[in-house]
């Protein structure tokens, strides 16, 4: 690139891939890969309150090729908007579990799914490990999850074997990678992602950021052209949906549901008569317990006055599940300097005007 041909006014777009603290790195378009800016964010931004994620596109300005630094000047219209982890513009989930070491849990696994599918996004599960399992064992988890309403890929990063079909998923999309621990994500990355070690140094380098760990949101350019967010693992994700959204993020009592309808529109398909979706079907025992849990979230939220719970929600790896109360925020934060500083002055100042009415009194 000419540098030269880039003034002060030039701008260009990109997409945010890191996030730290106060800047910004963005890979900008039509370029080579080693193409990036490290950003700051403008004051504008800053005063209408504009955030800028991990995934966002971006017009930056100001573009210094010798130092690799610019600013964002804008954010375009986001297509999606994850929060947990955050993340613009994401189409797709890819939740890899292990079928062995750890091996695989169905509620566990149901839970996942549950939550994957709470957020709209598509969703890419993949199962890795295959070859320490027979391949009569994969055949029954193929049908078993068949009827759970999924077509897995099977996955073994050892052999590299199912590594092509996933690359062609991952292909021109971002996605978010999720799934408990042990099961391979790391593994997975380094076999999808080119010289990820080497990024991921040039990146910390460039970010003032120590050790790689998985505390920050990161996107990764793929070999086979696609984006993926390496996330922050969670063991456990929350269930945050209610009551009578709960059904709908099975595919096996939306399939039901298409086919006909409850007797009751409020029906929560427990007891209640003429149900559609109460049925032999392998994952309705999940359904209940997960309906109790988002019964009893709600009915805390409801009795709170404002919007904001002051409980917490525990899940054991049995499912069982237990609300702990939260600690107020601010409530143990040592005081900032500034505050401090403000709470004196208001001292000093309260003390002033008490002597003056002093004075005036005593004249």
């Amino acid at each position: 690139m000419n540098d030269s041909i880039l003034s002060e006014n030039t701008s260009l777009q990109g997409i945010v891939i890191a996030v730290q603290a106060n800047y910004y790195h963005v890979q900008i378009d039509d370029q080579h890969s080693d193409h990036f800016l490290l950003c700051t964010r403008r004051t504008r931004l800053k005063k209408i309150g504009q955030k800028v994620m991990v995934g966002d596109r971006v017009i930056v300005v100001e573009p210094d090729w010798q130092d690799r630094r610019g600013a964002i000047r804008e954010v375009l219209p986001r297509q999606t908007e994850f929060q947990r982890p955050p993340v613009a513009n994401a189409e797709q989930i890819l939740l890899v579990f292990a079928l062995q070491e750890p091996s695989l849990d169905p509620w566990q696994l149901s839970r996942f799914l549950i939550k994957a599918e709470s957020t709209n996004l598509e969703l890419c599960l993949c199962l890795n490990k295959s070859d320490l399992i027979t391949p009569e064992q994969q055949q029954a988890w193929q049908d078993r999850l068949n009827e759970w309403g999924y077509q897995p890929i099977f996955l073994s990063v050892a052999l590299n074997s199912g590594v092509e079909e996933l690359q062609a998923r991952l292909q021109r999309k971002i996605s978010i990678l999720a799934g408990p621990s042990g099961v391979g994500k790391s593994s997975l990355i380094n076999r999808l992602i080119p010289d990820v070690e080497q990024r991921i140094g040039s990146v910390s380098g460039k970010l003032l950021k120590g050790r790689h760990t998985t505390r920050h949101v990161e996107l990764f350019t793929l070999s086979s052209g696609g984006l993926i967010a390496d996330t922050p693992g969670f063991n456990q994700p929350d269930l945050d949906c209610t009551p009578d959204e709960l059904a709908y993020l099975f595919p096996e009592a939306r399939q039901r549901l298409n086919q006909g309808n409850c007797q009751f529109n409020d029906c929560l398909h427990r007891t209640e008569p003429n149900c559609v979706v109460r049925g032999d079907w392998e994952r309705y025992e999940h359904y209940l317990k997960f309906l109790e849990e988002a019964i009893a979230l709600s009915s805390n939220l409801a009795q709170l006055p404002d919007e904001e719970t002051t409980l917490k929600l525990k899940v054991k790896s049995s499912g069982s599940h237990q609300y702990e109360p939260k600690l107020e925020s601010k409530k143990y934060r040592r005081p900032s300097r500034r505050q401090k500083q403000q709470n004196l002055q208001e001292r000093y100042e309260n003390q002033t005007l008490q002597d003056l009415v002093d004075t005036e009194e005593n004249w």
